[in-house]
């Protein structure tokens, strides 16, 4: 599902190379915007065993459906939902570092989402480009270099740039802020629906790549 009325704003693409229509529109627009989780990177399934992991320590229950639905909201956030949800007290924060430390220990899982990968590599030093996840900025950056891409991009926005977290426009604002291009004129390639719901919030048009990408399937124990 995808939030709001967004018909108007979301691309598909052929599920092995942009359409023609597709490489005009990104040819002509002066900006794009790429997630990573999901996005640049397959990394949501390594996300999602080390999710498991943590949370059958404190006793939470997060079913998958669940973790792709808060796609691109911050661990800490997603944290205090689910225990304030089951009732059980625990600190956000320092649970989130478990659950970062426990996915860092998977990195070498990470492959990149080549279809994307291409888009990046044809535009990046011909037009701004930029990274704009709800991450924090440590676990990004080492996915990017996991994947050989972390000085690619003009700048990279992270959970930490912005008060506000998708579905709230903030993080694409800013980084079509600090690549010098109003929103309009931006394009941004996402995979879940918070995050398409703040390219629609943002004004900018928006490519799921759900629509060509499916996570691999990681099994736990991993």
């Amino acid at each position: 599902m995808i939030f709001g009325n967004t018909s108007s704003k979301v691309k598909s693409l052929n599920p092995r190379t942009l359409s023609a229509r597709d490489s005009e529109w990104v040819r002509h627009c002066k900006a794009i915007i790429f997630d990573c989780d999901g996005t640049l990177v397959d990394s949501m399934p390594v996300h999602f065993v080390a999710w498991h992991e943590t949370m059958e320590r404190y006793g939470i229950s997060f079913p998958e459906e669940r973790f792709y639905s808060l796609g691109g909201v911050p661990s800490h956030r997603i944290i205090e939902t689910l225990a304030n949800e089951q009732g059980i007290t625990l600190d956000a924060i320092s649970v989130a570092h478990e659950k970062e430390q426990a996915f860092l220990e998977r990195v070498h899982l990470l492959v990149p989402i080549q279809v994307v990968v291409e888009v990046v590599r044809e535009n990046r030093g011909i037009k701004p480009i930029a990274v704009a996840s709800g991450g924090f900025r440590p676990i990004i950056e080492q996915q990017l270099r996991q994947v050989s891409m972390h000085d690619w991009f003009d700048t990279i926005v992270t959970a930490e740039d912005t008060a506000r977290h998708k579905p709230e426009p903030d993080v694409f604002l800013e980084a079509a802020r600090r690549l010098g291009v109003a929103a309009k004129n931006c394009v941004v390639f996402e995979d879940a629906d918070l995050g398409v719901e703040a390219a629609r919030r943002a004004g900018m048009l928006c490519v799921d790549v759900r629509s060509f990408h499916t996570p691999r399937r990681i099994p736990f124990g991993t």
